[in-house]
């Protein structure tokens, strides 16, 4: 039997050069969406996927990851001599969501070089792998894309990738999967590409910052050589991967946040903003006047 998804990985060690200067001294994966930093979203899907072990892969300039989640007794207790007992909740929910523990990525070698520096914490269990700079989200009542990917594997061994349709436009941004639908909306995959062009793309199904992975795929990582800008590809390691062992592709109902460009970051603080009861009424009249 395929053992239960307990462990995820999260890479947050890339510069954000799209977001200089603020990314000089601030990680782009704490970036608020209104009050929160994009990682923490990350970081909550996980754990409501069934998630109770994270490794975030970091690099020189994100101590503020480790900050966020560390302990602050200090702060605690200014927070309850104050009475302010929501914010104390939501701080020490915050440190309880898992344990989390880092590895250093020291030089920038592409996502598959980054997910090689969790074989340790990963062993040889299946584990999920979140990209940290982007906001998953599904329809309410619906279980997260993470859990999801996980069912698929608990289920028919494996690995399983998060899967949206892009325009033809869009495909030379992202890992491109072909195949065959096995059940709705699960397809297992025959091709996989990373950023083809439109005329040699197998479909128009778009990886969607979401993984379940075997670890398997780190003998395969090993074998793989650099590929597009230098870099290691994950993508390039899974379609190995494939022919040792079944590759899913999940298509998700659900929204993709891509917190990696400065109208995506806009964008998604406005959709977050607008479903926040505190603000939202608010927020939704200021658009109007500023629309018309």
């Amino acid at each position: 039997m395929t053992p239960l998804v307990r462990k995820a990985v999260i890479p947050a060690a890339g510069y954000g050069t799209r977001f200089l200067p603020i990314s000089k001294a601030v990680p782009k994966e704490m970036l608020p969406l209104v009050d929160k930093p994009v990682i923490q979203y990350v970081v909550e899907e996980a754990v409501a996927s069934g998630i109770t072990d994270i490794l975030m892969v970091i690099s020189r300039g994100k101590r503020a990851i480790e900050e966020h989640f560390a302990p602050a007794v200090d702060l605690e207790l200014e927070l309850e001599a104050k009475g302010k007992t929501a914010e104390l909740e939501a701080l020490r929910t915050l440190q309880s969501l898992a344990r989390i523990h880092y590895v250093w990525q020291p030089k920038m070698g592409g996502l598959g070089d980054a997910v090689r520096y969790a074989r340790t914490f990963v062993g040889d269990e299946p584990f999920a792998l979140l990209l940290g700079d982007t906001v998953v989200t599904t329809k309410p009542g619906d279980k997260p894309v993470t859990r999801q990917l996980a069912d698929v594997v608990e289920r028919h061994g494996g690995s399983c990738v998060a899967l949206q349709e892009v325009s033809a436009d869009k495909v030379g941004r992202y890992g491109i999967m072909g195949g065959e639908e096995v059940q709705a909306g699960v397809i297992r995959a025959t091709q996989f590409v990373e950023k083809p062009r439109p005329e040699e793309a197998p479909s128009r199904l778009a990886v969607s910052a979401r993984y379940v992975l075997s670890p398997a795929i780190f003998q395969f990582l090993d074998q793989t050589k650099p590929g597009k800008g230098g870099e290691l590809q994950l993508t390039d390691a899974m379609a190995a991967l494939m022919a040792a062992e079944p590759l899913f592709g999940l298509r998700f109902d659900g929204q993709r946040h891509d917190i990696g460009n400065k109208l995506d970051f806009i964008k998604a603080n406005v959709h977050f903003g607008l479903e926040r009861e505190d603000i939202g009424g608010a927020l939704r009249e200021w658009l109007k006047g500023v629309v018309g």
